[in-house]
């Protein structure tokens, strides 16, 4: 059975830092796609982040400069650095995965295979 599971979501006040880490288990995800995507309260889904099996990076321009996605295939596990984090960066954080990393743009969330449980970031002072 794949699980994904997010951790290092909190409380952190304004222009403040945290790292997410999204542990997989079951799946070895080395050729496949990952993205970080967040839902704020009353708000749709919005992709925030991705990266391909060779590191390459894609980000919107609401976070780009401040969040960093990265992998370590290794350790089957992928982050997602965010730096000046905003008030309107409070939202539960979501890692997927796409098993195939073709043909489709990342932020086509329909095409994720696994998802997990989410991480709460709470940005407030």
């Amino acid at each position: 059975e794949v699980q994904l599971l997010e951790s290092g979501g909190g409380l952190v006040q304004p222009g403040g830092s945290l790292e997410l880490s999204c542990a997989i288990s079951g799946f070895t995800f080395g050729r496949s796609a990952a993205s970080w995507i967040r839902q704020a309260p009353g708000k749709e889904l919005e992709w925030i982040a991705g990266i391909y099996s060779d590191g390459t990076t894609y980000y919107p321009d609401t976070v780009k400069g401040r969040f960093t996605i990265s992998r370590d295939d290794a350790k089957n596990t992928v982050y997602l650095r965010m730096n000046i984090l905003e008030p309107e960066d409070t939202a539960l954080y979501y890692c997927a995965i796409r098993v195939d990393e073709r043909f489709h743009l990342l932020d086509r969330l329909d095409k994720y295979d696994y998802w997990g449980q989410g991480t709460q970031v709470t940005v407030s002072s």
